[in-house]
């Protein structure tokens, strides 16, 4: 059974920084392929950076050279640096699989309870 938890969220101020965590068990293994989403108020939810075992890392337009994606420092972690934070950056931010956010796998299959950022002064 894949468990996923995320933690680091909060309320930041325009310009700020915020760093997520993302813990992962089960059959996702080491998590050498992971990614992170956000879904916005009123909005789907859509792949924002994902790692991969090869290759460069993905970015979304909107994120790309402000957000950082990279394995943390505990086993089975993948981090996800945010600085230069945007009102538009607000939503809940989940970890999973990235094959869904990028079209190659149709279900997502388990997502965790994922943790809320919010951006306002």
């Amino acid at each position: 059974q894949v468990q996923l938890v995320e933690s680091g969220g909060g309320l930041v101020q325009p310009g700020g920084s915020l760093r997520l965590s993302c813990r992962g068990s089960g059959r996702l293994g080491n998590m050498n392929n992971m990614g992170w989403y956000r879904q916005a108020p009123g909005k789907q939810r859509s792949l924002v950076a994902a790692i991969f075992s090869g290759g460069a890392p993905y970015y979304a337009h909107s994120v790309k050279d402000r957000f950082i994606i990279a394995r943390g420092v505990a086993e089975n972690t993948v981090d996800l640096q945010m600085n230069s934070l945007k009102p538009e950056d607000t939503g809940v931010y989940y970890c999973n699989l990235p094959d869904y956010g990028l079209g190659l796998a149709d279900d997502p299959g388990s997502w965790g309870q994922g943790t809320q950022v919010t951006v306002s002064s």
